[in-house]
């Protein structure tokens, strides 16, 4: 087991070489592999497994960082992070049995995750079959285990504990932006699922009672996902403004000849990059120790749901703002290919658009719960 700054401190060793590999990772589209290893090896997949099955069991801050950290060398790469530690968070939903299989080799599983119930779903003896398409496989090059959901539309809709073997991979991840995840289609064909790898998705959502002690395994999915994922964009960011401070320091202007270091407009754009970052640090930081407050407490009512999805969705927005004004006061070069700031620049412009953090269904459903109406999304 491991502290959360000794998980931080393995990680900043990572970045140079995440950083290296970002572009051969987008080219390639999917994870490097060696990257993989090296978080693998790191121990950081772990970050919020139970200890009674080797894992840290730290808290949503520690999952976090990390991954703000990852993700300010490759966005591509902190986003699986995310997943996959976050995604470990997940099993602990599945009965005590379906926990033992993913956890009893090691202490970890590397486990994509799609909710969406896309699947056909029929109840035999024993178990469950299902068979069809979930996209989105964000993790599922480099997968052990899948979760997967089945059942739109009906009462008895459900989500299911896959092992890879059992399922097929449709590489169909051609993307502009957050190219390196290989974010590809997972294909079940008639594939048994036994009843203690299932579980409804209400309860998925909300929660059954869990077998372990520790709060952080009761609470709901929404919130968590908050914490999982909005750490890629304030990391995002960061790592962009890096990059143009980098830029701006060494770039001389080719018809007028002086330096951009030199320009009163440079010093302001650098100050404006700047608070962008750190503001989007900061609100991520009050995000998660206001998601752990509520997790400690075991209590997550509406307003403080509907709360917590509009200030997501105001840091995705946030950063998706900063990199666009950041890209406007570059210049040409930061287009070329080898820039990171334009993968940055596709990156967040692609993943801000996810249904997690869509900023019009975040304003509008604390608006409607402002004025007393019921939410009308089921991310809430």
């Amino acid at each position: 087991m491991a502290t959360k700054q000794e998980l931080l401190e393995r990680v900043q060793a990572l970045l140079p070489a995440i950083e290296a590999r970002s572009a051969q990772s987008e080219d390639q589209r999917r994870p490097h592999d060696q990257t993989i290893e090296e978080l693998i090896e790191s121990g950081v997949i772990q970050t919020l497994v139970p200890k009674r099955f080797g894992g840290h069991e730290l808290d949503l801050d520690a999952m976090a960082e990390v991954v703000s950290a990852v993700s300010s060398a490759c966005m591509s790469t902190g986003w699986i992070t995310a997943f996959y530690i976050g995604h470990n968070w997940m099993v602990t939903k599945f009965s005590e049995k379906a926990q033992l299989e993913v956890f009893g080799e090691r202490p970890f599983g590397l486990v994509p995750v799609q909710t969406s119930p896309t699947m056909e779903i029929k109840q035999v003896p024993g178990g469950w079959e299902i068979s069809g398409r979930s996209n989105w496989g964000s993790g599922v090059m480099h997968a052990d285990w899948v979760i997967v959901a089945g059942g739109f539309g009906r009462e008895d809709a459900r989500i299911f504990l896959v092992p890879i073997e059992d399922c097929e991979i449709d590489d169909v991840w051609y993307m502009s932006g957050m190219g390196a995840t290989g974010s590809n289609d997972i294909l079940c064909e008639q594939a048994f699922v036994p009843d203690h790898r299932s579980l409804s998705v209400r309860d998925f959502f909300i929660g059954p009672e869990s077998i372990h002690d520790n709060p952080l395994y009761a609470m709901p999915f929404l919130p968590f996902i908050y914490a999982e994922a909005v750490g890629v964009f304030a990391g995002g960011l960061r790592g962009a403004t890096a990059a143009y401070e980098k830029l701006m320091s060494e770039k001389v202007m080719s018809w007028a000849g002086h330096k951009l270091a030199e320009r009163q407009v440079t010093h302001v754009d650098l100050g404006d990059a700047r608070a962008r970052a750190q503001a989007a640090d900061a609100l991520l930081d009050r995000l998660v120790a206001d998601i752990m407050a509520m997790e400690e407490g075991r209590s997550y009512p509406l307003k403080d749901r509907v709360d917590l999805k509009l200030r997501a969705g105001y840091i995705a927005n946030l950063c998706r703002d900063g990199i666009n004004s950041l890209m406007t006061s570059t210049g040409t070069r930061a287009f070329r290919n080898d820039s990171s700031i334009q993968r940055f620049w596709r990156d967040l412009n692609t993943l801000a658009s996810h249904a997690f953090v869509d900023w019009e269904v975040c304003r509008e459903q604390y608006g409607r719960h402002f004025v007393g109406l019921e939410p009308n999304h089921p991310l809430v």
